[in-house]
């Protein structure tokens, strides 16, 4: 299980190593995604708060990147924050998830990147409930819901 500690020291020293790597031009990303997808995950935007039905979905599942289909988040570890974002406590894989020190609009935060492809997800913080106290905060837009076959 991750912790802040955890968190900060991957921002500071390192990301784990991804099990692969998808690279694409700005071009080949525009002809993929909508223009939301586009600002938010290549252009490090955020959407606005509770404008997404994702939210309020709590049903079992996966959460996978809206990008390259890396699977990011399981809905077991999903959480209602009352942010407005969908929230987890843990990444599905620690491989799947880069951070990075965001010191953007007078503020310190830790951003979380897909680790595969390099798409924008949101933030962390360390003001989620226990186990972990961690809550990833992060954008609907860059998800894609993935039922379980099971």
């Amino acid at each position: 299980m991750l912790t802040w500690k955890d968190v900060l020291n991957f921002a500071q020293q390192g990301n784990p190593v991804p099990p692969r790597k998808v690279e694409k031009s700005d071009a080949e990303w525009k002809a993929l995604l909508t223009d939301e997808q586009f600002r938010i995950t290549r252009e490090k935007g955020t959407e606005r708060a509770h404008s997404s039905q994702m939210c309020r979905l709590f049903e079992p599942g996966e959460y996978a990147c809206t990008c390259c289909g890396t699977t990011l988040f399981d809905a077991s570890e999903k959480f209602e924050s009352g942010t407005g974002w969908p929230s987890f406590t843990q990444p599905q894989d620690v491989g799947h998830v880069a951070y990075h020190l965001d010191n953007s609009y007078g503020m310190v935060r830790v951003e979380v990147t897909c680790n595969i492809c390099g798409a924008h997800l949101g933030h962390v913080f360390p003001d989620g409930p226990a186990p972990s106290g961690l809550r990833y905060c992060i954008n609907a837009v860059s998800l894609k819901k993935v039922q379980n076959l099971a």
